[in-house]
């Protein structure tokens, strides 16, 4: 007890500082930042969403193969770069599957022309990643044609399934404290979801 309340008194004083530098001298880059005393690893996300610019918690990466099943779900402690989220995806199927995916898709926030030829490199046929700052005419000839738009399909797709996950299975909200709490929270979701995605499958179809 004597422990806990020590940590949460060292937290509070961090709120003060922080408080204060943000009140009384204008700095908002306050570094170590404190979000939560209850959650010290929370992050603020910035969504760029008009209705919610800004969530609060970590960020989860999540991997879609056929038939909606989950291969591979990961927690991140801090927030990398978008554009350094392509390739360990990729790694992490051929390491689980054995393979590397024939397609991969993902938004635009992905692109980088060294992620594209890194994950064909890779072995990947298809890469469906939009690049909303070109203005080559070959690059949006490219990206119109039909197997780029079904890649782009299938991961609105996967948006609308992540919602399914926070309601099904609460990965709105971990309920478990800490970060290797969340952890454990998203892989049981995951698990639950992929459950019900196999029995779906492999149940008896009727005549």
């Amino acid at each position: 007890m004597v422990e806990g309340l020590e940590a949460m008194a060292d937290q509070v004083r961090r709120v003060v500082r922080q408080t204060k530098a943000r009140v009384f001298a204008g700095l908002t880059q306050f570094p170590d930042k404190l979000f939560s005393l209850f959650e010290p690893d929370t992050e603020i996300i910035r969504k760029g969403k008009a209705g919610k610019p800004n969530e609060f918690g970590k960020l989860v990466e999540l991997q879609e193969a056929e038939n909606q099943i989950i291969p591979h779900s990961e927690v991140y402690p801090e927030r990398p770069a978008d554009q350094h989220w392509l390739l360990p995806p990729v790694e992490a199927h051929r390491r689980k599957l054995g393979r590397v995916p024939g397609w991969v898709a993902a938004d635009a926030g992905f692109y980088s022309r060294a992620n594209e030829e890194a994950a064909q490199e890779l072995g990947v046929k298809y890469v469906s990643i939009p690049n909303r700052n070109t203005r080559s005419v070959e690059r949006r000839k490219l990206e119109r044609q039909r197997w780029f738009k079904k890649g782009q399909k299938w991961r609105t797709g996967c948006e609308g399934r992540i919602s399914v996950l926070k309601r099904r299975h609460g990965l709105s909200r971990s309920r478990y404290p800490g970060l290797r709490g969340m952890m454990r929270w998203v892989g049981l979701g995951v698990i639950a979801d992929n459950l019900i995605k196999l029995g779906r499958r492999l149940a008896p179809q009727p005549a």
